[in-house]
Order: C-alpha cells, then structure tokens, then sequence
C-alpha cells in the first residue's frame, strides 16, 4: 500500500527503536483524538502537551541529532528516510504540531553546519533536555532577502559584540533553546550567524504574527550582548549555511503536505461513500469517481516521486549534486500537487468541508501554507529553471541510486559546500528512465517531451523572454513535470507496483503537461515558432475505461472505511 494507514503501518524499512518513535507519535494523536485536535485548533492552544511528550520520549534528541553528538543515544542520528516518515506522521494529524518540528530542523542547520563545537556540544544537550529551535533569518522590510539584512553586530573589542535589530516570521522563537541569528557585521559588512536565547533581557519577544496554535515570532535584539561563542558561522560560511540549511528544510514540506492530503482523503471518501442522493450513492456518479480517482493519483504520484527523491537526497555529495533539482520539486511540485488533492477532494464533499468537527476543515487551511514557506513557488521555480539546459542537452554519467532505507547518518547535508556553480551541476540521461517503458500514455507523454526538447533546441527563448518570470513559469512547469515522470518511473521499476497506476499517473500528467502548454502558448511574449511548438504538445491521454474501473474498485473504494480518527 503507497499511501501510509495509521492502522496498518508498520514501518518495516525502519529498525526497532525508530519504528517504536512512530507507533508513539500516531499512539499519542490517536489518544488524544480528533475532538480534542479540533478543540485546540479553533481555540489556537499552544501545544506544550506535545512538545512534553517529545522531551518524554527524547523523539528531536534522537531523529535530530547528529551520531558524533549524541554520545549516550546510540539511536540518534540525522536520517533522511525517517526524518520523511516523521514529517508524513505530523502532517497527517495537525501542521502546527509539525510546524515546530520544522523550524527546529531550520535552526539547527546553521548550529550543525557551522564550524563552533562548543555550541554543538550545547545543542546536543538542550535536544535531550526537549528544546525546540528556531531559525531567525526574515526580516520584515525584506523577507528572506539575505542581502537586505538590516540585522547587525557591532563589534566592541576582545571578542565581544552587541546585536541590534529585527528578525519578522521566525517560528518557535518564543521559546527556543537558541535562535539561530542571521546578520551582517557592522563593521566588515561579512554575513554572520549567531546564538541567541529568548530568555535573555535583551530579546524582546513583540508579538505572534499569526493567528493559529503555533507562534511564529517578530522579536528584536537591543544591545543583545553576543561573544565569539555565539557565533557559528562568518562571511561566505554563514551565507552557504543560511542556503543550505533551506535546502534542507524545504524537503520536509513536500512530506507534510503528503500526510495531509493522505488523512483528508480517507475522511473525504468515507463521508462520500456513505452518502446517497437523488437515490443512489455518491461515489456512484462518473464526475465523482473521476475527481476521487484523480486525487488518489496525484497523491501516489507525489509520494512516489519523493520517496526516489529522498534517495537522491541521502546519495549527494560534492560530485553528485542532483538532489539540487529534486529537492526544490519536492518543495514545490510537490506541496502544489497538495493543494490539487485537496481542491479535489473539496468537489466531492462540497459544504462538509467548512464544518467544524472535521479534520479537513484544517487540512484546507493548511494546505495553502506549505508552497509559500521556505521561498514561494516562482523563487523556487527560478531555482529550477537553471538545470534545465543541462538536464536536456548535456547529460553525465553516474553510477544507479539504489532505495535509500538504510539506517544511516547523513552527514553530508552538513557539509553541503558552497552554494554557487549551480548551472554546472550534470544529471543523468532522462531517456534511460522513458525509454525503459513503453505504454500507451508514458509514450504520448514521450512525444510532449520531444516537443518541449526541440523547443528548447531550436526556438531557444531569448533573453527578453530569459528575464521574463511570467513566461519562464509556465516553461518551468513543463521541465518539472519532466523530472517528476522520470523519477516516478525509476520508482515504478525499483518497487514493481501495476502498469495500470503508472499508466494512471501519466493520463494526468498528460492532461497538465497539455495545460501548461496551453498556458505558455497564451504569452504574450511567445513567438510564433515557440506557439507552435506549445500546439503540439497538447495530447490526449488514451482512454481506458477498464483500467480506469481497475484503479477505481482496487486503489479507491479499497480505501473506504480502513481509517477515521479517534475520536
């Protein structure tokens, strides 16, 4: 089964004592049932409950801590695979309980990256003693502008600085162990990161700018005192550390967004499944069947693709930087496609979906959230776009990635290296993937390839066009979707699950590839050769109305009634 069933769950991939952290934290939501999330959702309780149940069960010190620095946990580590589970598990149940996972991962990066082992040997402790961690680097005149950053240390003789300024949207910074800080030295105008501890006098905590069950922080530092074992990090390490450390995070909402799309599927159809109008049942209406099937299609796809992306994640390292394209997809395709399921989902059970009791009430809300954290889609799009020449024109040669479920400490991701040379970086030969799959809607998609690719190489966007974000978003959508079949392939030869899923997924890619073509076509900027290449690429997908019932009855209606929340 693809997607992950509270009730079934076993996590075999996973060795003992991580499987137990995962029986734990669905035991712990289950326990406290959905009336109780409901509760605390509407009445925005912060969740210290929880975060008292991870200090109990040492869940952050173990899933977040590096081996070298857990010296009496010999189950730490920093585990890419598990690391997705747990990001699936929160997801799945309330995105605030997962939002201080996330930025704790965030303010840990610049701590574990950086170069200052005596705050690494303080992090380690303040893990197992249950703190959280947060990640101060938007500011509210300039976001994530790093250059902008108005956040400064003025040196003051002997090692010892004073930070003054403001950092806007940091999670968890209420009550954080450290606060990773980024600024810039006063002086020397060099990037700097630094420990900064909510407790102290000179933090000044100004108010929670959002609504919600979570605290996402403005704070400001006046003459926050700060010496040179604060610091982690300086000039082009603390720069790197600010980028790397995003690439990271950004991985985990991809997963989130899974978990959530995956508990409001399983409401959603039940409460289809059990409804019966103008006399007969719901699900027994084709418009029904068809945006049910379309949701349990994009959400195996978006599991699929980052399952193989996590294993390219846990394979980097500085000859093979590939996880650079498949990171932000995650990010982005990923936590797009999650808005889909649920718009989806929303058709089908209509007004239900803004009642109170149930879970989908927040998973609407929520879902919104996750492609505009960590860079919004058109930053990340950007990001893309930069591999897309060498992907289709200049491919290298790298040895097979295998399944990535080993028990393994990442630490690469610590030492990712400098965050620059990004148009250089190679991939392999994206038709060894196609090429090794011949049905009927993979070969149509082929031809949409073929198509983008001839674009590409013959009516070259020019550097009007190079410059135009609106016009490169829409060609961005096509070189992801190609990404994305690839590694979903590759998933469907290591994992051997039906033709009749895969051929499923690629009826819908078909359809969106044909979209945004479509889209791209409309610009204003798109000449005449470019739009009749977009005309091109608009197909059909091959109607199979067997393999469509197959999918409906064996992947869909068997997902009625297996799950609902404790109540």
């Amino acid at each position: 089964m693809i997607l992950f069933n509270p009730r079934t769950a076993t996590f075999d991939h996973l060795d003992d004592a991580s499987r137990q952290i995962m029986t734990k934290t669905i035991a712990y939501f289950e326990t406290r049932g959905k009336k109780q999330l409901k509760s605390d959702f509407h009445q925005r309780v912060w969740y210290q409950d929880f975060l008292d149940f991870l200090k109990e069960n040492q869940i952050f010190a173990t899933l977040l801590t590096p081996k070298k620095y857990a010296k009496d946990n010999e189950n730490a580590r920093w585990d890419t695979r598990r690391i997705c589970d747990f990001n699936e598990i929160l997801g799945f149940y309330n995105l605030s309980h997962w939002y201080t996972w996330q930025v704790s991962i965030l303010g840990l990066g610049p701590i574990w990256m950086g170069d200052n082992e005596e705050i690494k040997q303080k992090t380690a402790q303040l893990l197992k003693d249950g703190h959280i961690f947060a990640f101060g680097l938007s500011e509210k005149a300039h976001g994530a502008d790093l250059y902008g950053s108005d956040m400064a240390l003025t040196p003051l003789g002997d090692g010892k600085y004073v930070a003054d300024g403001g950092k806007y949207y940091i999670g968890n910074a209420n009550q954080a162990g450290i606060v990773s800080t980024f600024g810039k030295n006063s002086e020397t105008d060099e990037y700097v990161f630094f420990a900064a501890d909510p407790a102290h006098d000179n933090y000044d905590l100004v108010q929670n700018v959002v609504d919600w069950e979570g605290y996402v922080a403005e704070y400001a530092l006046n003459g926050y005192p700060v010496t040179n074992a604060d610091i982690m990090s300086t000039g082009r390490a603390a720069w790197d550390s600010a980028l790397n450390t995003i690439n990271v995070g950004k991985f985990n909402l991809g997963w989130a967004s899974i978990g959530v799309c995956t508990h409001a599927l399983y409401e959603g159809l039940n409460h289809a499944a059990h409804r019966n109008l103008y006399g007969q049942m719901v699900t027994d209406f084709p418009h029904i069947r068809q945006l049910l099937v379309d949701a349990y299609t994009r959400l195996a796809a978006m599991k699929l693709f980052s399952l193989r992306a996590a294993d390219y994640f846990r394979c980097a390292s500085p000859e093979d930087r590939r996880y650079l394209l498949y990171n932000p997809m995650v990010k982005m395709k990923v936590t797009c496609e999650g808005e889909n399921v649920i718009n989806l989902i929303w058709d089908v059970i209509a007004a239900r979906g803004f009642e109170k009791d149930t879970y989908f009430e927040m998973a609407a809300t929520d879902i919104r959230s996750l492609p505009k954290l960590e860079g919004t889609v058109h930053v990340n799009m950007a990001l893309i776009i930069k591999f897309m020449a060498n992907y289709f024109f200049n491919p290298g040669t790298f040895p097979d990635i295998p399944r990535r479920d080993d028990p393994g400490c990442d630490t690469f991701l610590f030492n990712q290296g400098e965050t620059k040379g990004l148009g250089k970086i190679q991939f392999h030969d994206y038709h060894l993937a196609y090429d090794r799959v011949d049905l009927p809607n993979v070969n149509i998609f082929k031809e949409q390839i073929d198509q983008l690719a001839q674009m590409l190489m013959t009516a070259t966007p020019d550097r009007d066009q190079a410059k135009n974000m609106d016009f490169l978003l829409y060609l961005g959508e096509l070189f992801t979707l190609v990404a994305y079949g690839q590694l979903i392939i590759e998933k469907y030869h290591m994992d051997n699950f039906t033709p009749d899923l895969l051929e499923q997924i690629f009826d819908v890619m078909i359809r969106d590839f044909s979209e945004f073509a479509l889209k791209l076509y409309a610009k204003p900027v798109t000449t005449q050769t470019q739009m009749n290449f977009c005309m091109n690429m608009i197909k059909k997908p091959v109607t199979d109305p067997d393999r469509f019932d197959r999918i409906w009855e064996t992947r869909v209606m068997a997902l009625k009634d297996i799950y609902e929340m404790t109540l």
